[in-house]
């Protein structure tokens, strides 16, 4: 067990934002992996939950809380330091451990901004009424972003197999994201 980390529950709307990868420095900082290319919810939440790498050696288990003393951009990543760390051999001992955080402390987001978080399982209906499907994913193509949804196949073939279709997210094909109503609204034809 690493010293000093209190058993936590994981919030119920706890979001995996991250890994921690290995210390860093010899202070008690670590190196965080974020899993999004924008990680402003690991620098606007003071507290993170910490569960242990579904692979390798446990140093702990279940949930753990770390309150986040600072947390700063580094590289192509970020590193971080807790008031529960003190040296490099603790940070050590962190390494692999999943990070959460509760979607509650996430920054609100700007005028037409979404979090990916929160436009997964989203249904997609369009103009027409007709149901696309569902948001599974989303992809970064580099100049925009890409809808995937997965929608149910009837096409005589295997039952309960899914199909998927790609939708642009831009202005030009989106026309309303509702995440309150629970709705994304385009411009898109099922046969394209």
């Amino acid at each position: 067990m690493v010293p000093g980390l209190e058993p936590a529950e994981l919030p119920a709307d706890a979001i995996e934002v991250g890994r921690i990868a290995d210390a860093w420095g010899i202070k008690g900082w670590f190196k965080v992996l974020p899993h999004s290319a924008s990680p402003e919810a690991l620098f606007s939440s003071k507290r993170w939950y910490l569960q242990p790498s579904e692979r390798g050696a446990k140093t702990f288990n279940g949930t753990v809380l770390l309150s986040i003393k600072e947390a700063k951009e580094h590289s192509d990543s970020l590193v971080a330091a807790a008031h529960e760390v003190a040296g490099r051999s603790e940070a050590e001992r962190l390494k692999g451990a999943r990070v959460f955080v509760s979607r509650s402390s996430f920054p609100a987001a700007g005028i037409d901004e979404y979090y990916w978080v929160d436009l997964i399982g989203l249904p997609v209906v369009n103009r027409e009424g007709v149901a696309l499907g569902e948001v599974k994913d989303l992809l970064s193509t580099g100049p925009q972003t890409v809808l995937v949804l997965e929608y149910p196949k009837d096409d005589g073939g295997e039952p309960g197999r899914a199909g998927e279709r790609m939708i642009p997210f831009v202005s030009a094909y989106v026309d309303q994201v509702d995440v309150p109503g629970r709705r994304i609204l385009v411009d898109w034809q099922p046969d394209y």
